[in-house]
């Protein structure tokens, strides 16, 4: 079945059977002869066509004998390769099914001269060669009777319904399990270090494989309306890849806030770093093994000997050589405490932008590891649905 262009191709025992009274004989007259086998060319046959038929060169039957037996019945059987219409619905592709009509009928008789009947209530598939893509479900017969608007008379036809189902187990692995896989794949992008530099470009490359695969399956369907159940399920994905590499690029400006950032809003610390921090398990503010709040006091902590030291040492040694009265020794200690209070000053605005960084950067990652949970479920939740439509 070529489904891009909605024909099919069938390969037919035409079989007709047909009584002509003028074709009849004595077989006790000619030696017990009771019947012979003749080129049909030889004697009437009725113009029993395809009436869907979409061959380019409109063949008919192959050029085979007749069977004529002494009563006058005419027995016709015939191979023939047809190509029919059947419109192909593809809503869920690759778990669909087919229902593609096969109509036989005369074309210039009507039904008072010839009084088309099928044999059997469905078509013979004793000797039907198994398809590796679809398999046959039946094949029912049915007989309709027409009167068309220019004549009175009635045109009798037969109809085939030749009902296919798709072999889905080819298109599972080769376009709906890596798709999945894919799609398991993107929320993982929220796992990964806001300074590894690769969560944009993780989300960007699945979203790239999902565009072929779109591609791959584009090619093969109809250019109909109707979206394929899988076609749903990548647009759905690619849909979700998309935010969240937007939600992605959003997180990443969060974490890199830097020191002159504003202090994380109460509703913002009570929301995500109590409640949302429990829920999804994270208690550090670093993402690596060395804590950023660690770095800072180490250096503070060696700046504050050095700095307190050399201020008494200066004293001490302007007091001995100098003989520094004990009036002038306060000035000396107001100067003092002055370079105290500013190293102070300093350190302190330092701690607290560190903490304002630390904080925001608790937050990207809260938020990495809630959206990474949310996305998992969204994932899971359309490859269900995906497979219960499917079923």
């Amino acid at each position: 079945q070529d489904e891009r262009n909605q024909v099919l191709t069938s390969y037919l025992w035409v079989r007709q059977a047909w009584l002509d009274a003028h074709l009849a004989w004595d077989k006790d007259a000619y030696g017990g002869i009771d019947s012979i086998r003749i080129p049909s060319s030889y004697v009437w046959r009725p113009d029993i066509i395809l009436y869907n038929n979409a061959d380019d060169r409109f063949g008919g039957s192959m050029e085979t004998n007749v069977v004529l037996r002494s009563d006058g019945h005419i027995m016709w059987d015939s191979p023939a390769i047809t190509k029919s219409s059947c419109k192909v619905d593809v809503s869920y592709f690759p778990f669909d099914g087919q229902r593609c009509r096969l109509t036989f009928g005369s074309w210039t008789y009507n039904g008072n001269q010839i009084d088309l009947r099928n044999q059997l209530d469905t078509g013979d598939l004793t000797d039907f060669v198994e398809n590796v893509e679809w398999e046959v479900l039946g094949m029912p017969a049915t007989r309709n009777v027409i009167t068309y608007g220019c004549c009175s008379e009635p045109y009798p036809d037969v109809t085939y319904t030749l009902l296919l189902r798709r072999r889905a187990s080819f298109y599972i692995f080769n376009l709906l399990l890596p798709c999945i896989m894919v799609s398991f794949l993107a929320p993982l992008g929220f796992y990964l270090p806001a300074d590894s530099g690769e969560k944009v470009s993780l989300g960007v490359t699945v979203l790239l494989a999902l565009t072929v695969f779109q591609l791959l399956v584009a090619e093969s369907m109809p250019p109909s309306e109707s979206v394929p159940l899988i076609g749903k399920y990548y647009i759905a994905t690619m849909t979700m890849i998309t935010a969240s590499t937007a939600l992605t690029i959003f997180i990443m400006n969060v974490h890199h806030c830097g020191p002159g950032a504003r202090p994380v809003p109460p509703w913002a610390r009570w929301l995500i770093l109590h409640h949302m921090a429990r829920l999804c398990c994270v208690y550090e503010v670093g993402e690596s093994c060395k804590s950023p709040r660690r770095v800072p006091s180490r250096r503070a902590g060696r700046e504050d000997p050095g700095g307190l030291g050399e201020s008494p040492m200066e004293g001490e040694v302007g007091a001995k050589a100098g003989g520094c009265p004990r009036d002038r020794c306060l000035c000396h200690h107001d100067g003092l405490l002055r370079n105290v209070g500013y190293i102070a000053g300093c350190f302190r605005r330092h701690r607290a932008s560190q903490r304002r960084t630390g904080e925001w950067k608790k937050v990207a990652k809260v938020m990495d590891r809630f959206f990474m949970w949310v996305f998992f479920l969204m994932v899971f939740l359309m490859s269900v649905l995906v497979l219960g439509n499917a079923a």
